[in-house]
């Protein structure tokens, strides 16, 4: 027998810790949280929950790779069936789940918002404990758009060449019998995937502040405005955690009104701010000057690669409606649906949130916020209302819908914040996670994330 207490039945308790990856992931992309939260979490010495409960991780599978572009309600349901087989697997083994804890990775973070949905409408929760729940870089109001044409690009090609996923990252689906999209419906209150996810005793989201261009600032941390989206001309004053860096303890931010200076030409500064590094994959990326060595090449290698990967994406969609039409038609699945669906959209029902729904609260936002301590110690920004778009200086363009999602999530009892700050960097989405440090050791700036994360868990 482990050295664990045993329940009446002679079982040893488990706390099942589910970790979910992002678009076009899989395991291997968590392997360092893994890692991470085993080396200080899992070992035998190891604190144990108020049971006995040793933390177990679980990587589920089959949603990974091409499977991401089935959508996040698809990916809910085969995660759901994942855990089940485990939690059986388990107890053929003689161990017995007691306490639950899911963390989603980007995409995962929906995923996993709509899993504790389809647990909650099975009763999973009546005799498995929900514990923490954690999103790291997730996009929780959809994917926001910016004044610029790269923004307007992918809000125009994503919701058409990443199947069912795609619409629901940008709001444009219709998943309920209302038409309402599904990521509206998974943060309605009314609704069983927000009160699932108010049954955790612990949740906790992970941003990156700055340089996330899959998931800006605004969605990954539910806020209505991008403070950060000027930082290097406006006075940022950061001070970060001194166990856990590059995890912000706290911030100013206060704007600018002087425009800096303009480099001289030709100086080096010049050449930096005139010739950026073109948008090519990582292995082709380059600093000054070396950038404009590869710079002549871009007009032919731009529209080149841009051809190859709009070509697989829409391959790959392809693929995946085919596989939505059979498992749509597969009797179990549809019954999972009709029953998840039907209780979430009665008309009558509806038609009165409709007519009562209100965005919540209208509190001012300051022009310089500064995370405050929170009751157990750690850090959380204040959830506030930000400006109206006319006044935003960030230029993001929600809608009234993600305003309103925002609005609802911002409502969550027992929510936390956690803001990362990575600088300089093309793109901290991957390095919040350490998600290829072997490739790319500039990933493993992100491992005072892991540590805070595995840290902050309860047992």
């Amino acid at each position: 027998m482990s050295s664990a207490l045993a329940d009446d039945s002679g079982s040893t308790p488990i706390h099942l810790l589910v970790v979910l990856h992002g678009m076009w992931g899989n395991a291997s992309h968590l392997a360092e949280m893994r890692r991470v939260v085993e080396e200080r979490r899992c070992q035998p010495g190891s604190e144990k929950g108020p049971g006995g409960e040793q933390l177990r991780v679980f990587i589920p599978e089959t949603n990974k790779d091409e499977n991401t572009y089935d959508g996040i309600d698809w990916g809910g349901e085969r995660a759901a069936e994942e855990i089940l087989e485990e939690i059986t697997r388990l107890e053929k083994e003689g161990k017995k789940v007691t306490r639950f804890s899911v963390t989603g990775y980007s995409l995962g973070g929906l995923v996993a918002r709509y899993l504790v949905g389809v647990l909650y409408q099975r009763d999973f929760f009546t005799s498995i404990t929900p514990v923490n729940f954690n999103t790291v870089a997730t996009p929780h109001i959809g994917l926001p758009k910016y004044p610029t044409k790269m923004s307007s690009l992918f809000a125009f090609l994503g919701p058409k060449i990443m199947s069912r996923t795609g619409p629901q990252f940008f709001l444009v689906d219709k998943w309920s019998k209302n038409g309402r999209p599904l990521l509206e419906v998974m943060a309605d209150p009314n609704r069983l995937f927000y009160q699932a996810l108010a049954l955790f005793q612990h949740v906790r989201i992970y941003a990156n502040a700055v340089h996330d261009m899959t998931v800006p600032y605004p969605t990954a941390a539910i806020e209505e405005d991008d403070v950060f989206i000027n930082h290097p001309q406006d006075k940022v004053e950061i001070e970060f955690d001194e166990e856990y860096s590059p995890i912000i303890k706290s911030y100013t931010v206060s704007p600018s009104v002087d425009q800096p200076p303009k480099a001289a030409f030709p100086s080096v500064q010049w050449f930096k701010e005139k010739v950026p590094r073109p948008m090519l994959p990582p292995p082709l990326q380059f600093g000054f000057p070396y950038n404009i060595l590869i710079y002549p090449f871009v007009p032919v290698l731009l529209p080149l690669l841009l051809g190859l990967i709009i070509t697989r994406l829409s391959l790959e969609s392809r693929k995946s409606r085919t596989r939505i039409k059979l498992l749509e038609k597969a009797e179990s699945s549809t019954e999972r649906l009709i029953h998840i669906v039907g209780r979430l959209e009665r008309e009558v029902e509806d038609a009165m949130v409709d007519m009562f729904d209100s965005a919540g609260p209208s509190d001012p936002s300051p022009s310089e916020r500064t995370l405050s301590p929170s009751s157990s110690g750690t850090a959380t920004p204040e959830l506030t209302k930000a400006v109206r778009n006319g006044e935003q200086r960030s230029g993001l363009l929600l809608t009234e819908q993600q305003r309103k999602i925002a609005a609802w999530l911002n409502s969550l009892p027992r929510l936390k914040k956690e803001l990362v700050f990575i600088d300089p960097v093309r793109n901290s989405h991957g390095i919040i996670i350490c998600r290829d440090p072997k490739r790319f050791p500039l990933h493993k700036q992100g491992e005072g994330v892991l540590r805070h994360w595995a840290d902050h868990l309860i047992l």
